[in-house]
């Protein structure tokens, strides 16, 4: 595995691109600090080189909210989003640090929905392209894009379209107060015919963890 010096690249960082894709997005952003600490551990066991824009996330960032915490990108971890972007994956698509997955968590939302770049998981059509899970069917659907191009989805894609049907009158007080390694438990299921209107669905937060157990369970 390389080093962190070996990693960060001094000539061409990532971070001026992302920082101004940020400057110009449409959608609310917002970066959270990191701990340098934090930081170099991240950046060694995703073992992306800052050059890249997701190394640049991990390296620059304890992660970035999107829309007051609706999307939460993972980063190096931070108060507000205590998990950095692979110790978020151990136990899901990696054993330990070091192993290459067939999938990659890099950010989810506050409803459960989870989004994973494609290593093989999900067939060899879309490889390095990013899935997202939808808690409203239980299936990963191919969003066509990779991880440069899903950041600039996420700071200036038509985020209402994209949720369509999801969001529901007066979520957005209800996310500013959602803690970054929560999400939303919704009873009915989303997926049942007794849970298709967002806004008769009773909900409360819960750990993330605990939605991908549901879910993924819930799917098999």
């Amino acid at each position: 595995m390389r080093t962190v010096k070996e990693l960060v690249n001094m000539q061409e960082p990532g971070w001026e691109l992302v920082a101004d894709w940020m400057k110009r997005a449409k959608n609310r952003v917002e970066v959270l600090p990191k701990d340098q600490a934090r930081a170099e551990q991240a950046l060694y066991e995703t073992q992306v080189t800052t050059r890249s824009p997701m190394g640049a996330v991990v390296y620059e960032t304890g992660g970035i909210l999107i829309d007051d915490g609706w999307i939460r990108i993972l980063g190096s971890g931070s108060a507000r989003l205590d998990r950095s972007l692979i110790s978020w994956n151990l136990g899901k698509s990696m054993n330990r640090v070091g192993e290459s997955p067939s999938f990659l968590l890099i950010a989810d939302d506050a409803l459960g929905g989870f989004f994973a770049i494609n290593n093989g998981e999900f067939g060899p059509a879309d490889s390095q392209k990013v899935f997202y899970f939808a808690p409203d069917n239980l299936t990963w659907e191919p969003m066509g894009i990779g991880y440069s191009e899903f950041l600039n989805f996420c700071f200036n894609g038509d985020l209402t379209a994209f949720y369509s049907n999801l969001r529901w009158q007066g979520w957005q007080a209800d996310v500013r107060v959602l803690d970054g390694n929560q999400g939303f438990s919704f009873m009915p299921f989303l997926w049942t015919t007794e849970g298709k209107d967002i806004n008769k669905v009773n909900r409360r937060a819960v750990p993330i963890q605990e939605l991908w157990g549901l879910y993924m369970g819930s799917k098999k």
